[in-house]
C-alpha cells in the first residue's frame, strides 16, 4: 500500500510539470499573436492617414481612425437630429475593449486564425451595441416617466392645496412636508413603471397623530357606584321623630327626653335599614334570608352613632337570654367611651346591659364584667359590648366564657383607620369567633351558627342567627380591594350628597365623584407662612382677633406640648393640652372645662380628630398642616357640628402650599379661601413672643433633667 501510494505521488508531479509546460506554450503563442497584430496595424496606418488633404484622416491628437467617425456622426445627425444621444453613446463604445482581446487570444490559444477570432469579436461588440442602445432606450424612456410623474404629482398637490385654503398653516406645512415624503417613495415605483398611476395623497404606515391621554376611571362595583343618597344639608331636610315608622314608644320618649324632635337625614335613611332587616326578629333577616350590609359614609357631626344605637337598641328590647348580642369596635378609648355613653341613656331602664373594655381597668375586672362563671358554666353579662381592638383580641383569646356565637350586630365606627391601621386582623378573629363551632346539646342544637354559603334546602331548614356588619366612617374608602377584605355581603351605601338650591326653588344635586364631604355651615381659609411666625399667628388669632373656644392641632405630642408651655409662658390665654401624656382621668376633666367655657385654647395631637363630639367648639386651628386628606376632614369635622357654624385655620408653610392645596382639589375640596396675615400686625407681640421663648428653654431644660433624675 505505501508503494502505491508513493508511485501515484510521483505520477501526480509528473502531470503538474506538463501542465506547466503547456501553459508556457501557450503564452508564449499568445505573446507572438499579439506582436503580429500590432504590425499588421502598423502597416494599414499610413495609406489610411494619406486619405484626404491636410491628414482628415487623423484626429487633432494624431489617433487614427476618428475623423471618419466624426464625419458619420455628423452627417446622421444631420439626419436624425432626435438620435444624437444614442449615437454619441455608440461612438464611445466603438473602441476595442480588453474583454474583447481576452477573447480573442483565448480563441487564438484554441488554434483559430486571427481572421476568424476578428469576426468573432466584431459579432460580440455588435451584440453588446444592441443591448446598449435597449438599455438606453429604457433609461430614457424612464427618466420621461418621472418627470411626467412629477408633473402630475405637483398638479395634484396644487389642486388638495386650493381646496383646503381654509386650513391652518400648521395643517399646510405637515401637509407638504408629507407630500415630499410620499413623491420621494414613489418615484422608484414610477421608475419600475409601477407608480405612474398611485394617488398623491398618501399615508404613511406607521405614522400617528398626536392625542391626549385620557384618564383612567376606576370600575367600581354596583354598590358603589350607585349609592343611596343622603342629603347633607341638615337644617333643611329634618326628619320629625314622629314621622318616623316603626320606632318603639319606649325609646320615642327617651328621645323627646333628651331633647331630639327631629332626626339628621343620615338618621332618616339608615335607621329604617336596619330595622327592616330585623323585621322578623334577630333570628331570622328578611324573608328568611341572611340581612345586607350596610355602610354609611356621612360628613362628621351628622348623626351617625345614633343612627346605629337606636335600632340596635330597638331589636334587642325582646331578648330573653343574656349573650353578647351587638358589638362596637371603635380606634379609640375616648370615641369607645362616648359610645359606651349614649348606649348607657337608651338602655337605661330596658334591662340590657352595656360593657365598655378599653383597658382603662384592670383585665380581670373586664372578665368580671363580661362572664359570670356558674354551676352549669359561663353566662354571659352584657348584651352589647363597647370595645377598642387590642382589648378585644386579649379577651376573645384569653377570657373563658367570652363567647361571640350569638352576634346578631358587628359594628366598625371609623371604618377606614380600622382597616389602614393594621386592624384587619382583628376583625377576622372577631369572624371566626363569631362562626366558631361548638358543641350544642337539646334545643340549642337548632341555633349552631355555621359560615354562611350557598342557599340551599338544607341550609334553609334549620334558622341560625345571621351576622350583619355596619360600617359608618365621615372618609370611608372607596377602594374595592380594601373593602374586600372585610367580606361584606350584598353591601348598601349611604352617602352624603351636597344639594344647591336654584331659583325656581328645585335642588340640584352636585356631583358625587368627590370623594369626601364636609359639613354645611364650615368656613375654611388658610394662612401661608413661615415657620417662625406660626406661634406668633397663633398668639394673634387668640389675643387680637378674640377667638374662643379654639381646638388646636398638632402633628406630634411633643409639638402640642412645647405650644402649650410656649403659650403659657406668654400669658394672657386660658390653655390646656390634651394627648396621651396626660392620664384618662385627666383627658376626661380637661376636655369637661373646654366643653364649659373654662378652657379657651385646647392644644390636642389627632387624638382627638376622630369622631369625638367636642361641644362648641367655635374655631378649628391646623397649626401644623395635615399630611393627608383624611386627617384634614376629621379635624375640621371638630367644629360646624349638628348643622351649627364653625370657621377652619391651616397655617401652611410656603413651601407646603402648593402641596396642600393640590390635597384639597384632588379631594374635591374648592371653597377655601386665602388668608393672608400682615407682618406689620405681628410686631407688637414680637418683643414679649422671644421673653417667652427664653422661658421656655428654662422649663424644657427643667423637665429633661428631671426625666434623667
Amino acid at each position: 500500500m505505501a508503494l502505491f501510494c508513493i508511485r501515484r505521488y510521483g505520477e501526480e508531479a509528473g502531470q503538474e510539470a506538463e501542465a506547466e509546460g503547456r501553459a508556457r506554450v501557450l503564452l508564449q503563442r499568445l505573446q507572438d499573436q499579439a506582436r503580429a497584430r500590432q504590425q499588421q496595424k502598423q502597416r494599414e496606418a499610413p495609406p489610411q492617414g494619406r486619405e484626404g488633404p491636410g491628414g482628415a484622416g487623423l484626429s487633432p491628437a494624431g489617433h487614427p481612425g476618428e475623423g471618419k467617425g466624426k464625419r458619420k456622426s455628423e452627417s446622421e445627425s444631420e439626419e436624425q437630429p432626435g438620435a444624437h444621444r444614442q449615437k454619441k453613446r455608440k461612438t464611445k463604445l466603438e473602441p476595442r475593449s480588453s474583454s474583447e482581446e481576452r477573447a480573442g487570444t483565448e480563441e487564438a490559444a484554441d488554434g483559430s486564425s486571427p481572421t476568424e477570432t476578428k469576426k468573432a469579436t466584431r459579432r460580440k461588440s455588435k451584440v453588446q451595441r444592441e443591448r446598449t442602445e435597449a438599455d438606453s432606450e429604457e433609461d430614457t424612456k424612464q427618466q420621461d416617466n418621472r418627470n411626467n410623474f412629477k408633473n402630475k404629482s405637483n398638479k395634484r398637490r396644487k389642486a388638495d392645496e386650493e381646496t383646503q385654503g381654509d386650513e391652518t398653516e400648521q395643517k399646510e406645512s405637515s401637509e407638504k412636508a408629507e407630500g415630499s415624503k410620499t413623491t420621494e417613495e414613489e418615484l422608484p415605483l414610477a421608475a419600475s413603471g409601477e407608480g405612474a398611476n398611485a394617488p398623491s395623497s398618501m399615508t404613511i404606515l406607521g405614522d400617528y397623530d398626536a392625542k391626549p391621554v385620557q384618564k383612567v376611571q376606576p370600575f367600581l362595583p354596583q354598590w358603589l357606584a350607585e349609592p343611596k343618597r343622603v342629603q347633607k344639608r341638615i337644617r333643611d331636610n329634618l326628619c320629625p321623630v314622629r314621622n318616623m315608622p316603626g320606632i318603639h314608644p319606649q325609646l320615642l320618649k327617651k328621645l323627646q327626653r333628651n331633647g331630639i324632635d327631629s332626626f339628621f337625614p343620615v338618621q332618616a335613611e339608615v335607621i329604617p335599614a336596619i330595622l327592616q332587616s330585623a323585621a322578623n326578629g334577630y333570628l331570622l333577616g328578611r324573608g328568611g334570608y341572611r340581612p345586607k350590609d350596610i355602610c354609611v359614609s356621612a360628613p362628621t357631626g351628622s348623626g351617625k352613632t345614633l343612627s346605629f344605637v337606636i335600632p340596635i337598641v330597638q331589636v334587642l328590647l325582646d331578648r330573653v337570654v343574656c349573650h353578647v348580642r351587638a358589638l362596637v369596635v371603635l380606634p379609640t378609648k375616648e370615641l369607645a367611651q362616648q359610645v359606651s355613653k349614649v348606649f348607657n341613656i337608651y338602655t337605661d331602664g330596658t334591662g340590657l346591659k352595656v360593657v365598655l373594655i378599653t383597658g382603662q381597668k384592670s383585665f380581670a375586672k373586664e372578665q368580671e364584667m363580661l362572664v359570670e362563671k356558674k354551676v352549669t358554666g359561663y353566662c354571659s353579662l352584657a348584651d352589647i359590648v363597647v370595645a377598642t381592638p387590642g382589648r378585644l383580641t386579649d379577651h376573645i383569646n384569653q377570657t373563658p366564657g367570652f363567647s361571640l356565637t350569638q352576634l346578631r350586630f358587628l359594628v366598625v365606627d371609623e371604618a377606614d383607620r380600622m382597616i389602614d391601621d393594621m386592624h384587619q386582623n382583628c376583625l377576622n378573629q372577631i369572624v371566626k369567633a363569631a362562626f366558631q363551632g361548638e358543641n350544642y346539646s337539646g334545643s340549642n342544637m337548632l341555633f349552631q351558627r355555621t359560615k354562611p354559603g350557598p342557599l340551599t334546602a338544607a341550609s334553609s331548614c334549620s334558622p341560625q342567627i345571621p351576622l350583619q356588619k355596619l360600617l359608618f366612617s365621615a372618609t370611608l374608602t372607596q377602594d374595592p380591594e380594601k373593602l374586600q377584605q372585610l367580606d361584606l355581603f350584598q353591601p348598601r351605601l349611604f352617602t352624603s350628597v351636597y344639594s344647591e338650591k336654584n331659583r325656581d326653588g328645585t335642588e340640584t344635586e352636585q356631583d358625587t365623584t368627590n370623594k369626601y364631604t364636609l359639613p354645611e355651615g364650615l368656613s375654611q381659609c388658610y394662612v401661608p407662612c413661615d415657620l417662625n411666625s406660626k406661634p406668633l399667628l397663633l398668639l394673634y388669632f387668640m389675643l387680637k382677633m378674640k377667638f374662643t373656644r379654639v381646638l388646636c392641632f398638632t402633628n406630634s405630642r411633643e409639638a402640642s406640648h412645647r405650644l402649650f408651655l410656649l403659650v403659657q409662658a406668654f400669658g394672657g390665654i386660658t390653655v390646656a393640652e390634651f394627648s396621651s401624656r396626660l392620664t384618662p382621668n385627666e383627658r376626661k376633666r380637661t376636655m369637661k372645662e373646654f366643653e364649659q367655657g373654662k378652657i379657651q385654647l385646647l392644644i390636642s395631637t389627632d387624638a382627638t380628630a376622630r369622631g369625638i363630639d367636642v361641644k362648641r367648639v367655635n374655631y378649628v386651628i391646623n397649626y401644623d398642616a395635615p399630611q393627608f386628606i383624611r386627617t384634614y376632614v376629621h379635624r375640621v369635622g371638630r367644629t360646624a357640628r349638628a348643622g351649627e357654624a364653625g370657621v377652619a385655620f391651616s397655617l401652611v408653610l410656603r413651601i407646603q402650599e402648593r402641596r396642600f392645596l393640590r390635597m384639597l382639589r384632588d379631594a374635591g375640596i374648592r371653597d377655601i379661601k386665602k388668608h393672608p396675615v400682615k407682618g406689620n400686625s405681628l410686631k407688637p407681640l414680637v418683643q414679649q413672643y422671644e421673653g417667652a421663648l427664653c422661658k421656655l428653654e428654662k422649663t424644657v431644660k427643667s423637665e429633661r433633667a428631671q426625666k434623667r433624675a
